[in-house]
């Protein structure tokens, strides 16, 4: 299908920054969506299967209008991730269902889910008490799993976030970490850190912590406590034991969200023992107020490569599984 479509209202400056630099965002949707792209002033020609073209035009026109600023590597790649994954308009209809967007009180004002993988997930956190993430790398779990439990804070839903992981090494022997206890867990927690500072900033999280808001903790200190009016997530939960999985699925209380995340793909834990979220994803399956993300390669928002590389070891894994 070839398709002509012209940008309006003219507008250069927009129009230099949707194109970037010698085009190169031109030539990201090209291989983002599959399409061939052709330009002239304002006038696009659009060369590729239908729905391709349909959502390059849709992509265009958003673009456009947000072109007020430079648009930034980041901001193409999470808009071209949302255009690849959203089926094609329909004609008349409202831009992808913005009503009913859910947008997320955090520093990131634009923070919303790029897939349909990732709106469901949203809206599961938000009507269920315990939600599961899992999928690969780079598909936003942890990241838009944190930024639910910001947004529960800012609006006084909950007391408190507690963010925990279980303190298990990727395939390296790290020896004995010096320091007190806190410095020795927290490379294990490092990335929640990175994310509420992300989502917060630096200053004000670390206001939090003083308050006593945030709480970041190994898995192996939840034995014993029971967490009421607080939004907790289990962050790589495919390196807890059976037993792991299960004391922490019963501490939750009264007034809180729990939310777990991980990849069955990537267990750290010794040859041999089962995963605690393998096991978790077969019995709780059923279970009333508990609800299922599952993430493919298609929900990765990070460099395209990523999504490469996964799809890449997938295919690779199915004929050792068969």
């Amino acid at each position: 299908m070839i398709r002509r479509h012209t940008l309006a209202p003219a507008d250069h400056r927009r129009l230099a920054h949707l194109c970037g630099p010698l085009d190169a965002h031109l030539r990201a949707i090209e291989a983002g969506l599959g399409v061939t792209l052709a330009r002239r002033d304002d006038s696009f020609r659009i060369d590729g299967p239908r729905p391709a073209v349909e959502r390059a035009v849709a992509l265009l026109d958003r673009l456009y209008e947000q072109a007020e600023a430079p648009i930034g590597e980041r901001r193409l790649q999470l808009a071209l991730a949302e255009a690849g994954a959203m089926p094609p308009p329909a004609p008349g209809t409202p831009a992808e269902g913005s009503a009913e967007r859910i947008v997320l009180h955090t520093r990131h004002a634009d923070l919303v889910g790029r897939t349909p993988n990732q709106v469901q997930y949203l809206r599961q956190i938000l009507a269920h008490d315990i939600t599961f993430g899992i999928g690969p790398a780079g598909t936003g779990k942890t990241f838009l799993a944190v930024a639910c439990a910001v947004d529960a804070l800012e609006r006084h839903g909950v007391q408190r976030i507690v963010l925990t992981r279980p303190a298990v090494e990727a395939g390296e022997r790290l020896g004995f970490l010096p320091g007190d206890l806190a410095q020795k867990v927290d490379p294990y927690l490092r990335p929640l850190y990175d994310a509420l500072y992300d989502l917060m900033g630096f200053d004000r999280v670390a206001k939090a912590f003083e308050r006593g808001l945030i709480e970041i903790a190994p898995l192996a200190f939840m034995r014993g406590r029971t967490l009421n009016h607080a939004f907790v997530i289990l962050d790589e939960a495919q390196n807890t034991t059976r037993e792991q999985m299960k004391m922490f699925l019963t501490r939750i209380g009264f007034g809180s969200k729990c939310v777990v995340t991980g990849d069955v793909s990537q267990v750290d834990l010794p040859k041999g023992m089962a995963s605690g979220l393998v096991e978790a994803r077969h019995i709780l399956k059923r279970v009333p107020g508990i609800a299922f993300t599952d993430f493919t390669a298609a929900d990765v928002v990070r460099h395209p490569l990523v999504a490469r590389i996964v799809e890449a070891y997938d295919a690779a894994r199915e004929p050792r599984e068969a």
